[in-house]
């Protein structure tokens, strides 16, 4: 079976290093697990870490980190669906909403629940994605305000994840006005000042972020080590916490271009090929990994030497060239992935899932 691992290290070098970066800025921070899928092996990892925060958008993984750790702070930061409410008033702390419908709801489950639930106010600044329009802000924070079972926490935003609206001073400090008018008119504290997000670390750096920011949501860069910002790497941090390990199941050595009339591939797709590589050959590899998994485009061999000739949905094909490392049936090709790569295989459970030291 193809293995995914998690460097224990590697993850708290990279967490140590975000520590120090948020609590230099006086900044609190949650980790999103989303990426984890709410496996328990690698949220325990996390709990290991000291983690006291963490955000996630699907509820069975909000479940999962509960039943590891009651105490750490849980954020559903996908606004409820409202079969979901339940769920998000018994096992979320706080969650993220832009709907007055969906907090009436929330009142209301929280009341039968004897509980009065935390809620963080997404706002609109230009992604497109979810958030109050900013016309609607006051409105709705006002009418949400009388709900008895809801205690309004923050205000929040998110960027850069739909249509790629990179976060700048401009945008973070009308987050922060929107609250000083908030707390200025209503007079009800608003502790969380939700802007942050990885693609934010860059401007943190660069001192660009406005002082109201207080919170940050971090999950790519803690696995990954990204700057999103400039789409490249920080240089401080551990890149490769994650990596892919799948098996030879068959190596050969096969011609570069297929025979027979061509059709359509199992994606739907005519593969082209070059006529000038007829008659030549190569060593293929099959490995046990395939479409069901992972998009072979979001998985990177670690070996230069090796590319991709394509995926079906149990195998994948890899050329070797001349197999120059001698590898063999039974070995195994590690891989990197990118963020999509590695939700795709944490998700899937024909995966192993191992930790490493």
């Amino acid at each position: 079976m193809a293995y995914i691992t998690l460097d224990r290290n590697k993850l708290k070098h990279n967490y140590d290093y975000l520590n120090r970066l948020f609590d230099g800025n006086g900044i609190s921070w949650s980790v999103v697990s989303k990426l984890l899928c709410g496996h328990p092996l690698f949220l325990e990892e996390l709990r290991k870490l000291g983690v006291t925060r963490i955000c996630d958008s699907r509820m069975a993984n909000i479940k999962a980190i509960k039943k590891i750790a009651p105490d750490i702070e849980t954020m559903c930061i996908r606004p409820p669906a409202l079969r979901a409410i339940p769920d998000i008033v018994r096992y979320a702390d706080i969650s993220f909403n832009t709907e007055y419908a969906t907090l009436e709801k929330l009142s209301a489950e929280a009341s039968r629940q004897g509980k009065v639930h935390q809620v963080i106010i997404m706002i609109e600044l230009g992604e497109l994605r979810e958030g109050v329009l900013r016309d609607d802000v006051l409105p709705i924070y006002e009418k949400t305000l009388t709900l008895p079972h809801i205690d309004i926490v923050g205000v929040g935003t998110n960027l850069s994840c739909l249509s790629g609206i990179l976060p700048d001073y401009d945008k973070l400090n009308q987050l922060c006005l929107y609250r000083d008018l908030l707390h200025a008119k209503f007079g009800k504290a608003i502790p969380y000042v939700s802007g942050g997000t990885s693609v934010t670390i860059p401007l943190l750096t660069d001192k660009v972020v406005p002082a109201g920011i207080n919170h940050f949501r971090i999950g790519e860069t803690l696995f990954f080590g990204n700057d999103l910002y400039h789409d490249t790497l920080l240089p401080d941090m551990e890149h490769d916490v994650l990596k892919l390990y799948a098996e030879i199941i068959e190596l050969e050595e096969k011609p570069l271009i297929p025979e027979g009339r061509l059709g359509t591939n199992l994606e739907g797709d005519t593969p082209e090929f070059d006529r000038n590589d007829r008659g030549k050959t190569s060593v293929r590899a099959i490995l046990d990994i395939g479409l069901l998994d992972v998009e072979h485009t979001r998985i990177f061999p670690d070996d230069n030497a090796i590319s991709c000739c394509g995926a079906c949905s149990d195998m994948l094909v890899v050329d070797l060239g001349e197999n120059t490392t001698q590898y063999k049936t039974g070995d195994t090709i590690a891989f990197s992935m990118d963020y999509m790569g590695a939700v795709r295989l944490m998700n899937s459970r024909y995966i192993g899932k191992r930790v490493i030291e």
